[in-house]
């Protein structure tokens, strides 16, 4: 070096290397700025997601929709119609057999309601007599009295129920617009939420939605016709033991066999307190037939279904009953079997199967391709 030079810096000496310095650090300034945007992201989207909870459960009933709407419409492709035209002739027979019962059995129901609705005070004045007369009666009678709404309550808050049936309404009108739509075209929504995931999960997201939609479709198969059993049976016997309004008990007992677990104690609280009413034989032969319907239902209807379709253990049912009651109230227990299906399958298939490597059987696997559309 000679005398009087000044010395240079290794970046100034390497102008390249300062560059690359610069280059990296605007790298990981970059890297930086776009995990916090993902993060802002995901909270934004936890909280969209909190906010329409209940728009996510109609979501859901209406796949629900187009699960039933593609079941009945499944026979017909097999018969050679397109698919449009399949599933066109599914909905409007649907329709149809809905108003075919609706003019034949609508106004009878009705009736039979209207006189449930005069007997169940009645039937309430006579538990509170007969407990009256029994040691405990008047404490059972208070604790049962603390559970059960008021008058005023109850008056209060019919002007909220008939205030939210229009809006009931109007919500059952878009979810089964919603759920024909995507029976439609069930590929088009089925790929674009593939889409949302990564490339290298794509496959197993998408599998795994197949397997969910074949087992849920069996599954609301089964369950229409353990509902049809249990509303006949039901109805049937009520009937014979001399129980007034058999047919809309019946009705009730069918609808609500839905929900597992609770459903089937809740239908048969009217009927035993109606049937109580009318004497102690009535009360008896109506317990009969509630609870040798329910045997029948769980040692043989269930057992049939389950073996070619999904079995969740009922702890688990139960537990996700009370998880969706308490987060999502009266839609969540409406919901909760179909959506503990679908988690089920989810949970095996991802987790279990793919994350865990564990061998372990999924529901909807093994049961047939998905219709193309």
């Amino acid at each position: 070096m000679s005398p009087g030079a000044v010395p240079r810096s290794p970046q100034q000496a390497h102008p390249e290397g300062a560059i690359s310095t610069d280059t990296a650090r605007a790298d990981a300034d970059g890297r930086f700025v776009r995990r916090c945007l993902i993060a802002a992201a995901v909270v934004i989207a936890v909280l969209a997601a909190y906010q329409l909870l209940d728009v996510i459960l109609l979501v859901f009933a209406a796949v629900l929709i187009s699960v039933i709407f593609r079941a009945v419409a499944a026979p017909l492709a097999r018969l050679g119609l397109s698919p449009r035209l399949s599933l066109t002739l599914a909905v409007l027979g649907m329709f149809v057999l809905v108003l075919a019962g609706v003019w034949f059995f609508g106004s009878r129901i009705a009736v039979q309601a209207q006189v449930l609705a005069e007997l169940l005070p009645e039937a309430w004045g006579s538990l509170q007599a007969r407990l009256l007369v029994l040691p405990m009666g008047e404490q059972i009678l208070n604790s049962i009295t603390d559970v059960v709404p008021d008058r005023k309550a109850i008056v209060s808050g019919a002007g909220r129920f008939i205030g939210s049936v229009g809006s009931a309404a109007l919500e059952i009108i878009v979810v089964v617009a919603a759920g024909i739509f995507i029976a439609a075209k069930p590929r088009v929504y089925r790929n674009g939420v593939v889409q949302l995931f990564p490339s290298g999960r794509q496959a197993q997201v998408g599998e795994t939605m197949d397997a969910s939609g074949r087992a849920l479709r069996m599954w609301l198969l089964g369950q229409l016709l353990a509902m049809t059993v249990v509303g006949v049976l039901t109805g049937v016997g009520l009937w014979l033991v001399g129980v007034p309004s058999a047919l809309a008990l019946g009705v009730i007992a069918g609808l609500a066999d839905f929900v597992p677990l609770a459903g089937p104690f809740a239908a048969a609280v009217p009927g035993l307190l109606i049937a109580l009413a009318q004497g102690p034989e009535q009360a008896l032969g109506a317990l009969a037939v509630y609870v040798l319907v329910q045997q029948l239902e769980g040692n043989m209807i269930a057992p049939l279904v389950t073996r070619h379709v999904v079995s969740i253990p009922p702890a688990v049912t139960l537990f996700a009953l009370l998880a969706l009651a308490v987060m999502f109230g009266p839609t969540g227990i409406l919901l909760a079997a179909p959506l503990t299906v679908v988690a089920f399958v989810a949970i095996k298939k991802l987790y279990v199967r793919d994350t865990l490597e564990h061998s372990t059987e999924v529901p909807g696997e093994d049961t047939g391709p998905e219709p193309s559309s």
